[in-house]
């Protein structure tokens, strides 16, 4: 787990557009597309210059000669030069979290999520770029009887931030459904991406912290919540493939198959370090549903996708990661 898998992308494009290239899943879908040999150019609202977790993120890409860094915001900049001449559009920008969602800030989530989306795909259309991949989510489905979510399940988002999500899935499948201007869109589901790099909001990156270091770990619940874990590796692979899987269009979950309670992540990451963690639990959080579970035959069928990486491997180089960086922020 120490170095990178050399097949993440299975058949390389020619010029790929990444949005949201700063952030945890967009940055390693860039790096893996370069390493294929692609040409990427990565648009991101956040400047890698003064925005710390943008520089850290993009780090990897430095030194690679196909890649040309905007700094744009999607909602108000010029779309039409950033997308000349791409053959796929990975659209990976927007706002994440639930807990923000409730409140002032759901003006942003409809901005990036819904509005920027908009933009972007009309954009699209009219350059006649092929192809889009879209990153949605599992918030999609809400509330669940505990069994695996298949794609055609009628989704019940629980917080504002699922319902634009759905909102941008359903936006970007309405314009490829169009027959004037056809554009091939694949719409992921993504469920609990974890990973170097991930967010330090999320739980993993929160448990591992919390072993490591000593600090205590809020804990929102009763922790028998249950994730459907995917490591970032698998996630990018998914998402390479939708654009290069010629049957591939329309909704596919993208889940790994570690479907664990988040009790058995914190035991999980106390094994690892050899340090038990000290936990102080708080009332659930607004939208946070009991179970996420994918059903990952479509994934399979249309992109010849299963993930690879267990739990316990991903968490173990997640928290390589984060000794790493500590280390290297104490030297500087």
């Amino acid at each position: 787990m120490s170095e990178r898998p050399s097949s993440l992308v299975t058949e390389t494009p020619r010029r790929a557009v990444v949005t949201g290239v700063a952030g945890f899943i967009g940055s390693h879908l860039a790096q893996a597309l370069l390493e294929s040999g692609a040409t990427v150019v990565g648009v991101d609202r956040r400047n890698p210059a003064t925005d710390q977790t943008a520089g850290t993120n993009l780090a990897s890409l430095h030194g690679f000669p196909k890649y040309m860094h905007i700094t744009a915001d999607l909602l108000t900049c010029a779309i039409d030069p950033v997308l000349f001449d791409a053959d796929v559009i990975f659209h990976l920008a927007g706002v994440p979290g639930v807990r923000p969602s409730w409140g002032p800030q759901f003006n942003d989530y409809v901005g990036s999520n819904i509005l920027a989306t908009q933009r972007l795909i009309e954009a699209a259309t009219r350059l006649n770029v092929p192809q889009l991949v879209v990153a949605s989510s599992s918030s999609i489905y809400g509330s669940t009887s505990g069994g695996p979510s298949g794609e055609n399940d009628v989704p019940r988002p629980a917080s504002p931030y699922a319902v634009t999500k759905l909102a941008e899935e359903q936006l970007c499948l309405a314009h490829a459904a169009r027959g004037d201007r056809p554009i091939s869109v694949v719409a992921l589901r993504y469920f609990s991406v974890y990973g170097p790099r991930q967010r330090s909001d999320m739980f993993a990156h929160r448990a591992l912290k919390a072993a490591l270091t000593g600090q205590p770990l809020r804990l929102y619940g009763d922790g028998h919540q249950r994730r459907d874990f995917t490591y970032i590796d698998d996630a990018v692979a998914a998402t390479a493939a939708a654009a290069a899987a010629p049957n591939a269009q329309g909704i596919i979950n993208v889940g790994g198959g570690s479907n664990v309670s988040l009790l058995e992540v914190i035991n999980i990451a106390e094994s690892l370090v050899g340090r038990d963690i000290q936990i102080h639990t708080d009332k659930a959080l607004g939208g946070d549903v009991p179970v996420t579970r994918a059903d990952p035959r479509r994934a399979n069928e249309l992109l010849g996708w299963c993930p690879a990486v267990d739990l316990h491997d991903g968490l173990r180089a997640q928290m390589r990661t984060i000794t790493q960086s500590a280390y290297d922020n104490a030297a500087a």
